[in-house]
């Protein structure tokens, strides 16, 4: 078959975005790459609180029945994002079996610390309590994030008091995090964390790593090793404060951008993200 000329544009159009460190260009991929099939949007727009920012949607394979399920947060340095540009990596985990929830949650400066922790734990409280109808089994939920997302997601799993002030204290049962942040502070002055957490009087309370107990559900923390934005110290960190070193996988040549990239259709290739993380829930949901 010969490429059509479009098909040859959105091939360059990728290439390109596989070089790029800004996770604005996420919109782009999701409008331009194929995504996953046997998989269907059964929600949109639901609210979670009453902010407008606090909405979810949610993502099933086709036929699914009391299946497991994914809470979803992506990245943005607490500051930037929105849903609708994450359904691929929805899309891409529906099709493996999973029913998929993708929250928004307020960003700075309309708020810092913790605010958009809160949000998370009532996306998640509200999962627990209502995805059963959308076919999912609240009994096996995770949460799985990327950079912020990652970071968010991990502080529900670890942190207690956020989940118990949601009324969900034991919803999370395994947790993914991708290029995550987890022991950062002292914070960068004028940097993103600075601006999201530099309000709190104890940076010690904001850090996962200072979170970190021995009965924590399952946790795999995969990185990129060129990742220049958050290191890959920041897995090897909590892996360690976790007393599980085998909870890290890092990935040759991968970026920051890069590792989200690979739970994309074209770029699967690049590195097993996807793999790699669906086999963990499918092993600990």
């Amino acid at each position: 078959m010969v490429p059509t000329r479009r098909w040859l544009i959105t091939i360059g159009v990728l290439a390109a975005l596989a070089g790029c460190s800004s996770l604005g260009t996420l919109n782009t991929v999701n409008a331009i790459t194929p995504g996953d099939g046997g998989v269907r949007q059964v929600g949109a727009d639901i609210a979670f609180g009453p902010d407008p920012r606090q909405k979810l949607d949610i993502y099933a394979p086709d036929n699914a029945k009391a299946a497991p399920v994914l809470v979803f947060f992506y990245g943005g340095s607490w500051s930037s994002g929105r849903r609708q540009d994450y359904a691929f990596a929805a899309k891409a985990l529906a099709a493996r079996g999973f029913i998929v929830v993708v929250p928004d949650y307020r960003l700075v400066p309309q708020v810092r610390y913790p605010a958009f922790i809160e949000d998370g734990a009532a996306a998640v409280a509200w999962t627990s309590e209502y995805i059963a109808r959308y076919q999912g089994d609240p009994a096996r939920i995770g949460v799985i994030g990327h950079s912020a997302g990652a970071y968010i997601a991990l502080m529900l799993a670890l942190d207690r008091r956020w989940l118990i002030a949601a009324g969900a204290p034991d919803a999370i049962k395994a947790a993914v995090g991708l290029a995550g942040p987890y022991d950062f502070a002292p914070f960068e002055p004028g940097g993103a964390a600075q601006a999201a957490f530099g309000r709190e009087p104890d940076p010690r309370v904001t850090q996962p790593v200072n979170s970190a107990r021995k009965d924590a559900p399952p946790v795999l923390l995969l990185s990129g090793s060129d990742d220049t934005t958050v290191r890959p110290r920041n897995a090897t960190a909590l892996a360690a404060a976790l007393g599980r070193p085998g909870a890290v996988k890092l990935y040759p040549g991968i970026g920051h951008i890069g590792i989200i990239l690979a739970v994309s259709k074209p770029f699967r290739g690049k590195a097993p993200v996807l793999a790699d993380a669906t086999g963990f829930f499918h092993r600990e949901l």
